[in-house]
């Protein structure tokens, strides 16, 4: 069965995607103080009370977008209220009741939907009395919340379902068989792709460079089966990002590229490949996800030939070079159903396991054929494999040293992998694991200051400022006005009577008395005998020191 649809409304700076990321306990929705951050309809299942619903989040009523998208905007909140079942009106207790307030629940009236009139950014108890003000909105009883401290989630859930005429319990609805990541460059065609699988304009599509901010779950059917397209913004370079906003839509790029199970990775065949492609890819190829190289806008390309392109792509994406390609046409719906297929067959590729006897078979022989080279006079050995998980396929190696199996051998493995059994066109992971660990331990090494944990584990002397001791350091010298070391003088080390304890130094010292009996002679270059003074106090009679806390005492005439 269907799930019930609650959606969120309201003006701009209200608070819904912050609303929004409340209900759901996840960082769906963009959230930043800039108005008209969300623009199209972000989609998420919610359970409260063994009950499911789906919840929307909108784009604000009455925004003055930058890039003139407010009539698609409020397209999509027109469509989301069509199709809602239960409808929040989320207002400010800050701002009060507005006259955009007022247009927004005449046109609620109008719609004749079941509606809770949610104040928002009570955050406080001092705030909740301004919550009666908003009786006069005749939307019936406010209720009050605060979605950034969470305050009345539990609550607000508990009304939402009890405000829904369910029929019956509904029960879990089946997950997807496959989530699709759609990735590229700006305007590559993404959102195109994604309004031709749904058939409809779920997302807003735009020749504006940036229209889709976030990352947007769509569910689509190809005959009974049920697929997750998860559309995403245009990547761009590090340096072209200007604020908060495309810096939080590139990392939810990276997130729904982790949590795929196939990546579509969408070129734009009008233009150059360029840094953009190349570092997403190395990042596909990094979280080792099932790709697609889907080169969008063929019907552009009037003089350009496959295998040509095919070789282009190759040598400008060597990382990607398992992963095959696919040439479309989303805005015509040319070969975009054959590529949904393909990604299923790369989908149960990455479901495949191989049997752990022919996997060690197959690895003893590929491995007396081309094996590492030997160092130091010991030879590398590879005792036991099998396959440990699936997407990616893992497989771990069981060696004497991994230190001969770099990054190369692994590559190596991979390949042959795919040639011999069912992984022609994905990433695998290959893990190479001592059977003992019998390499040599670091020395530990004596600190001139004390033990450090850090070092005796690692071996290596940490930075000066992280560097801990366990006795104190030594004071400096003081020299005098000559420069010489005057100011060096030797003390006791046993506690003993008139043994006065410095308060930075750890070594004791002679209390001083009257007669200056304690202090020794110190010779200085090129001068006379001098005076008896004690460590620390200056050569000049009658002066302060600079470094010492004592006044200095007048020499006997």
């Amino acid at each position: 069965m269907n799930l019930p649809v609650v959606i969120i409304v309201g003006r701009p700076n209200v608070g819904k995607s912050s609303l929004f990321n409340c209900l759901a306990c996840r960082r769906i929705s963009i959230v930043e103080p800039t108005a008209g951050v969300t623009r199209d309809r972000i989609a998420t299942q919610i359970e409260h009370n063994n009950k499911q619903f789906e919840l929307l989040d909108t784009g604000g009523y009455g925004i003055n977008d930058v890039d003139n998208l407010d009539d698609e905007i409020s397209g999509q909140i027109d469509t989301a209220i069509n199709m809602a079942d239960l409808v929040l009106f989320v207002l400010d207790v800050a701002d009060g009741v507005t006259p955009l307030d007022v247009q927004i629940a005449e046109k609620l009236r109008k719609i004749s939907k079941p509606t809770i009139l949610v104040v928002n950014k009570v955050d406080s108890s001092k705030q909740e009395p301004y919550v009666t003000e908003f009786f006069k909105v005749g939307m019936g009883e406010p209720f009050p919340i605060s979605a950034v401290e969470k305050h009345g989630r539990i609550d607000l859930l508990s009304k939402i379902t009890d405000s829904i005429h369910y029929d019956k319990v509904a029960a879990k609805r089946a997950e997807p068989c496959m989530k699709l990541a759609i990735v590229g460059r700006r305007n590559a065609g993404k959102s195109t792709l994604i309004n031709t699988l749904v058939k409809e304009e779920r997302v807003i599509v735009s020749n504006v460079a940036g229209t889709t901010r976030d990352s947007i779950d769509v569910k689509f059917n190809i005959g009974e089966t049920e697929f997750l397209a998860i559309d995403t913004a245009g990547m761009r370079k590090r340096s072209s990002i200007k604020d908060s906003v495309e810096f939080y839509s590139k990392a939810r790029t990276e997130r729904s590229i982790r949590r795929a199970d196939v990546v579509l990775f969408i070129l734009d065949v009008s233009v150059s490949i360029s840094q953009i492609e190349k570092k997403l890819g190395s990042y596909i190829q990094s979280e080792l996800k099932p790709c697609i190289v889907v080169c969008n806008k063929w019907d552009l390309a009037t003089n350009a030939k496959v295998p040509d392109f095919t070789a282009y792509i190759d040598s400008l994406l060597p990382g990607l070079s398992y992963a095959p390609v696919s040439f479309i046409s989303a805005l015509s719906k040319d070969n975009v159903i054959k590529t949904i297929g393909l990604a299923q067959d790369l989908f149960e590729q990455a479901k495949t396991r191989a049997p752990t006897m022919e996997l060690n078979k197959f690895l003893e022989q590929t491995f007396a054929a081309h094996g590492p080279a030997r160092r130091y006079g010991k030879g590398p050995k590879l005792y036991y494999a099998t396959q440990v998980s699936v997407l990616p396929p893992t497989f771990v190696l069981f060696v004497n040293d991994d230190s001969f199996f770099d990054d190369d051998y692994a590559r190596y493995l991979s390949n042959q992998l795919r040639k011999r059994f069912g992984f022609a066109e994905i990433p695998l992971k290959i893990i190479f694991r001592p059977k003992s660990d019998s390499r040599p331990r670091p020395k530990k090494r004596e600190l001139e200051c004390g033990d450090n944990p850090e070092e005796q584990e690692f071996g290596v002397r940490p930075e000066p400022w992280k560097r801990r001791s366990r006795v104190r350091a030594k004071p400096r010298r003081q020299e005098s006005e000559y420069g010489s070391d005057s100011g060096k003088r030797e003390s006791s080390t046993r506690h003993e009577p008139g043994i006065q304890q410095s308060r930075f130094s750890s070594k004791p010292r002679k209390q001083e008395s009257e007669s200056g009996s304690n202090h020794k002679k110190h010779e200085l270059k090129g001068r006379p005998e001098a005076r008896k003074q004690g460590a620390g106090f200056s050569s000049k009679p009658g002066k302060q020191d600079s470094k010492s806390r004592v006044r200095s005492k007048k020499p006997r005439s």
